[in-house]
């Protein structure tokens, strides 16, 4: 391993373009890639003070899922990413799935004492038949990494046991483990003193959606409910492997109270609540160790499908993550969901600003045809619809292709339509269109979308409804317009940012 390990030290995953085998290169400018091979869930994401950190599953040896690793990146911002080498390898045939990781300031595993205050990495050792949990601890910001001797720390000899996420619980003064009984469509919880020795404590589920292969890479966090005067609830997010409402993969979450042993979940057990609906947002995970100071929760994602993610045409590397969103939570007459929306250091990637109010869609789109375009851009807009059926925005427009993204009156939905994206043919479920209900106040329909070489990111009405989709456009097709059908719309205000 040392070989490859020298190769990837200090490498740097920027928006520099790196050479590709296909004729066009789509990797992305401001979405974290690595610089070659595969890459797939998040896992270990946590804040050291100075850094943030994100391991994720990683081949060293390839393009296609295997040999599963923990590749480490870090970050000051959220946005540009320094690739350090492997972190946790695969050794003895023992692959290292998806987990977390923690910051033990208490030192209550005594991994720390003279040496500092030890950051431990929580993961899945998979090998044929089993799945255990284990640990492995750094003294030096996760550069290097030493795993227990004791190792699992939890084994109760099931083959789909897996992705634990563990986190301080303050009031009950010891760590919690949720972590997936993946067939059986249930999350189980585990409490620790010492992160090496646990008890069980409860089970959750099966809810949700429920007629699916599995259930996996379960998060779960405590959010102040907005505007409610100090109330909080707890979110349980859990990934599906396939049968999501976009098709393939997807991530489901639930709103509720935990007592540091058991989770309730508010709504009705058969209540399916999506993280988003988009086909490409999956495995999301948190940051621990965000300091209260900065009252954040911020999330990434795979940004990925199981159905076609070892197809995707783009060279000698394969996946990303989605862009980091912070998530709140509000009050709804539906009940309490989630608002989702960029984390605010992207006006760090803004270039030149673009700005127009109230004008009609005829004018802007004259305009918007003279402009050049990046393949990497930030938009913020809001369309009064005027009785319009469609209104939205077409992006990466060419020829005979184009991405919309838009709202559609007669269903009441946000969408993402990708059927004419682009001409390679990724897989016979690519081509779709994927929508997400919203509900429009006074026909002013509000977007904000994150556009990047091969990537769509919508947050509607304020964050409220979100869809992540991957896109492969042709070479060239960089066009920008709006368009409606009923020829009624207008333009209230349009922002769009070139991101750097």
């Amino acid at each position: 391993m040392k070989p490859l390990l020298a190769v990837l030290a200090g490498a740097m995953v920027t928006a520099v373009a790196q050479p590709q085998s296909n004729p066009v290169d789509y990797r992305p400018r401001f979405h974290f890639s690595s610089a070659k091979n595969w890459i797939n869930d998040p896992s270990g994401l946590v804040y050291d003070g100075s850094e943030y950190h994100l391991f994720y599953q990683y081949n060293p040896f390839g393009d296609q899922w295997g040999h599963i690793s923990w590749g480490h990146s870090v970050s000051k911002d959220l946005t540009r990413w320094q690739q350090l080498p492997v972190a946790l390898p695969e050794e003895n045939g023992i692959m290292i799935f998806t987990g977390s990781a923690v910051i033990d300031s208490r030192n209550t595993s005594g991994f720390g004492g003279s040496s500092g205050v030890p950051m431990v990495a929580v993961y899945t050792g998979n090998s044929k038949g089993s799945q255990t949990q284990n640990i492995a601890y750094s003294s030096d910001r996760g550069r290097t990494w030493a795993k227990f001797a004791g190792n699992p720390v939890i084994d109760i000899h099931e083959a789909e046991f897996r992705d634990p996420m563990v986190f301080w619980h303050q009031s009950s003064q010891r760590w919690i483990m949720t972590v997936s009984l993946a067939k059986a469509h249930r999350v189980r919880f585990y409490a620790s003193t010492d992160l090496k020795n646990w008890s069980r404590l409860s089970d959750f589920g099966p809810a949700g959606l429920q007629n699916v292969p599995n259930w996996e890479c379960p998060n779960l966090f405590e959010l102040p409910v907005a505007g409610s005067h100090g109330q909080s609830r707890w979110v349980l997010v859990v990934g599906v492997g396939d049968g999501a409402v976009s098709g393939g993969s997807g991530t489901q979450y639930f709103v509720g109270t935990f007592d540091g042993t058991k989770f309730v979940n508010e709504n009705s057990p058969d209540k399916i609540l999506w993280m988003d609906r988009g086909a490409d947002f999956y495995a999301a995970q948190s940051w621990s160790n965000v300091p209260p100071t900065d009252g954040r929760r911020i999330l990434v994602a795979w940004m990925n499908n199981w159905k076609y993610a070892a197809n995707l045409p783009t060279g000698s590397w394969r996946g990303q993550m989605s862009y980091p969103r912070t998530a709140e939570l509000e009050q709804t007459p539906d009940g309490i969901r989630l608002v989702q929306n960029p984390v605010r250091e992207i006006e760090s990637r803004r270039g030149v600003h673009f700005q127009v109010r109230n004008t009609s869609m005829v004018k802007l789109n004259a305009v918007l045809g003279r402009r050049e375009w990046s393949d990497a851009i930030e938009i913020v807009a809001e369309l009064q619809a005027n009785g319009s059926q469609d209104v939205g925005i077409e992006l990466r427009k060419g020829p005979s292709h184009g991405t919309r993204v838009g709202y559609d009156a007669r269903k009441s939905v946000v969408y993402i339509d990708r059927t004419r994206s682009g001409a390679l043919t990724i897989h016979p479920d690519f081509a779709a269109r994927h929508e997400a209900p919203v509900k429009v106040d006074g026909g002013v329909v509000k977007l904000s979308i994150l556009l990047d070489r091969c990537s769509v990111e919508v947050f509607a009405d304020g964050g409220r409804a979100t869809l992540t989709d991957l896109i492969f456009p042709d070479k060239g097709d960089s066009g920008l317009s709006l368009y409606d059908m009923g020829s009624r719309a207008s333009v209230a205000s349009l922002d769009a940012w070139n991101l750097k």
